[in-house]
């Protein structure tokens, strides 16, 4: 979707990936398994659900890309969500008003552009999206304890 849009990401990180669930049964299943091959560095209530957020002993690979973080939200009680892939996440060097500028063909969902932690703009496609954000997961985990 990126390669289509013509974003280039090729020097931004890959900070983390959403894994959505449909059921409860399922977010503690999934976060079982995630137990026995990672560290779960936070579990907390956001939005009236609870999101535990995972680093991986061993990376997920794509495409020379090592992803060692994992973020799963239990879902939210009004959604109807399929099981997959959420959002990404990249950590960007620039100004948000300077990346949108990069790219003035494209319209970017700015609505949590003044989130007072960890601030976004995202890039939404059919079945997942995409953000840019200028910290990674982890280190705003550590900063909120």
């Amino acid at each position: 979707m990126l390669k289509k849009d013509e974003v280039d990401i090729s020097k931004y990180e890959l900070d983390h990936l959403c894994y959505r669930v449909e059921t409860q049964e399922r977010y503690d299943e999934v976060k079982e398994i995630f137990l026995k091959e990672s560290k779960l560095l936070s579990e907390v209530m956001i939005w009236w659900r609870m999101i535990s957020t995972f680093k991986l002993d061993k990376p997920l690979v794509y495409k020379k890309r090592e992803i060692y973080v994992v973020e799963i939200p239990a879902p939210k009680e009004i959604s109807d969500y399929p099981e997959g892939l959420e959002h990404i996440e990249f950590v960007i060097d620039t100004r948000f008003e300077e990346f949108k500028k990069m790219y003035p063909e494209i319209s970017f969902d700015s609505r949590a552009e003044s989130k007072e932690i960890n601030p976004d703009i995202q890039l939404r496609y059919e079945n997942c999206s995409v953000k840019f954000h200028h910290n990674t997961l982890e280190y705003v985990i550590k900063y909120l304890e």
